[in-house]
């Protein structure tokens, strides 16, 4: 499912000693929340109550919930553990991670009664689930003196992180969720190409899917420049690492999405390789431009010249083409390709390991290309 990016919460990093509890133990308590708002078992005059009141369980020693029947329940059963925790934290820290989860708590209800219709909605929807992620990130970069005061003061450009991923989620997780009864594609884009948003999984409408499939990458596309300024003003590296990593992800997922009918008949997944390359290649502002330049030149080269969104689409990546231009030493970066040497694959396969509980979107980007 194309859920929240959890791991926006559990930092990549234990080698800085300020970053790892401050800011990963916002990531099983918002793993919590999303488990409660994913339980299609749980019915909505239990579940809307528990999403509006969850941020005061943080406060409640005792409380739990054992009648998940969610893969990742636990979080619920062992809740007292996880609220022991967060109450150990300063205030500073509780203060802003109890807001986030009040926030995005009111939104998942609102919109567990209505779909999203409107392309306004659904920015309204990622930033509930997502971009108030990125915002309360950024908000404990700069409380910890990680980062300047800005990052967590702009909170247009984190929300943009948080909006870049979760768009990529829905996009790519199309299939995934209509299986489960899930739509987040938003009814103002796909009502133009199907009476119904499951219709475009049907052969003979193939045509129609992948040019609404393109026209919500098109949609994506617009965060990257707010996701380029936002990486641009990290000075400490883990903090760097942490959120440059889902971001190329994610530029690679929806450059093997676009114009692919594989969305509508399957998973869509970046190969294994490709994905510890870019974990270990995005550690700098400039490396960073040139994995999004090489991936929007990959996108560009696949526009359909009869494609409906061709005119924006080639619009938004004269964009990031003109804030990714390589420069420097980086301007003859190699194109990313499988890392074979066994020195280097222990250590990604180390990083592997702890990166793929980052986030629900770096997790399905990560978890392997079998094909």
């Amino acid at each position: 499912m194309a859920g929240p990016p959890r791991g926006h919460l559990q930092s990549a990093a234990v080698q800085d000693g300020r970053l790892p509890r401050r800011h990963a133990q916002g990531r099983p308590v918002l793993r919590a929340l999303d488990t409660i708002e994913d339980d299609m078992t749980i019915s909505l005059d239990v579940k809307v109550p528990m999403l509006h009141e969850f941020h005061s369980y943080l406060y409640q020693p005792e409380w739990k919930y054992m009648e998940s029947k969610e893969k990742d329940r636990q979080v619920l059963e062992d809740f007292p553990t996880i609220s022991m925790e967060f109450r150990n934290l300063s205030k500073v820290y509780q203060d802003v991670i109890s807001d986030i989860c009040h926030k995005m708590g009111v939104g998942m209800a609102e919109f567990l009664e209505k779909k999203v219709d409107s392309q306004h909605e659904w920015d309204k929807y990622c930033h509930y689930v997502a971009g108030l992620v990125g915002i309360g990130l950024s908000r404990l970069f700069s409380a910890s003196e990680l980062e300047d005061a800005i990052v967590g003061q702009d909170t247009e450009l984190a929300n943009s992180m948080g909006l870049f991923l979760q768009k990529t989620n829905i996009i790519r997780d199309y299939l995934e969720d209509q299986m489960e009864g899930r739509e987040f594609w938003p009814r103002e884009v796909w009502s133009r190409y199907a009476k119904k948003l499951s219709d475009l999984a049907k052969p003979e409408n193939i045509d129609m899917a992948v040019q609404c499939l393109n026209e919500l990458i098109t949609n994506a596309l617009h965060h990257v420049p707010d996701v380029l300024t936002y990486l641009s003003r990290l000075k400490n590296q883990t903090v760097f690492n942490f959120c440059a990593i889902p971001q190329v992800m994610a530029i690679a997922t929806l450059a093997a999405c676009y114009n692919n009918k594989q969305v509508f008949r399957g998973v869509v997944k970046i190969r294994k390789g490709q994905a510890v390359t870019l974990m270990m290649d995005a550690t700098n502002i400039q490396a960073v431009k040139a994995i999004m330049y090489q991936y929007v030149e990959e996108i560009f080269q696949k526009i359909p010249s009869t494609d409906p969104s061709s005119n924006k689409t080639r619009q938004i990546i004269a964009s990031i083409r003109a804030m990714s231009l390589p420069s420097g030493p980086m301007a003859s970066r190699h194109h990313y390709s499988p890392i074979y040497l066994s020195c280097a694959m222990l250590l990604a396969a180390l990083s592997w390991q702890y990166l793929s509980t980052i986030s629900k979107a770096t997790e399905d980007y990560v978890q392997a290309g079998e094909n």
